[in-house]
């Protein structure tokens, strides 16, 4: 037999084989390529993988599905919901504790009073010059009319004369109409010989002026 003569059936099965390469190649290309577009539509569609540069944030939210869009709003709503909620609950709280407030202070202005019938006498003047239009300046002229008149004394009363009072209003009666406790209530008994002098002389120096040229005011 020669070297050269090859059976038939040794070389069928090579054929074959060369026959099926090129089918297999395109196999697998075919596999690898239906794999590689899976991997993109599940990272784009579910995964949403990495953000592909140039890819913006529109474009990825438009490759979800419209009911994952529709969850993600509505669970932005019932969030903020939650928190209006959250700051109702507490308004009322703090409404409750501003009301508290507002009424312990209803009906009542922030007020100071004093009883003026046991203070000074001189303090007394002093605090109600302003009220008939004299300043500090004119209490040293009041202070020296008076110091003559009564020593400052509530209850100074003239024997010679119905006089009474620090002002020594005359008669005494006549300070009732700054007050009914004129009596023994220095305060009153100011008030009145303040606007006695005022509307006689304008100020208490003008009425000590007019006291040291006549003897009396």
């Amino acid at each position: 037999m020669s070297k050269n003569h090859v059976a038939k059936h040794r070389s069928a099965p090579e054929r074959r084989l060369h026959h099926l390469r090129p089918r297999l190649r395109g196999v697998l290309l075919l596999s690898g390529t239906a794999v590689a577009a899976t991997g993109v539509a599940v990272s784009a569609g579910v995964l949403a993988g990495p953000a592909t540069p140039g890819v913006t944030a529109t474009a990825v939210a438009a490759s979800q599905p419209t009911s994952a869009v529709q969850r993600l709003d509505t669970a932005e709503l019932r969030e903020r919901e939650q928190r209006v909620s959250r700051s109702e609950e507490r308004r009322p709280v703090a409404v409750a504790s501003k009301a508290r407030a507002l009424a312990g202070g209803a009906g009542r202005a922030a007020t100071h009073t004093r009883d003026l019938s046991t203070a000074d006498p001189r303090t007394i003047a002093r605090s109600l010059l302003p009220q008939f239009g004299m300043d500090a300046s004119q209490f040293s002229c009041l202070d020296s009319l008076w110091v003559g008149e009564s020593g400052w004394d509530v209850h100074a009363d003239n024997p010679s004369s119905s006089a009474y009072g620090i002002p020594q209003a005359l008669p005494g009666s006549k300070m009732a109409s700054a007050g009914p406790d004129w009596a023994n209530n220095p305060a009153t008994q100011i008030k009145w010989g303040l606007g006695y002098v005022k509307a006689r002389y304008g100020s208490a120096c003008a009425a000590e002026s007019f006291k040291l040229g006549h003897g009396w005011y």
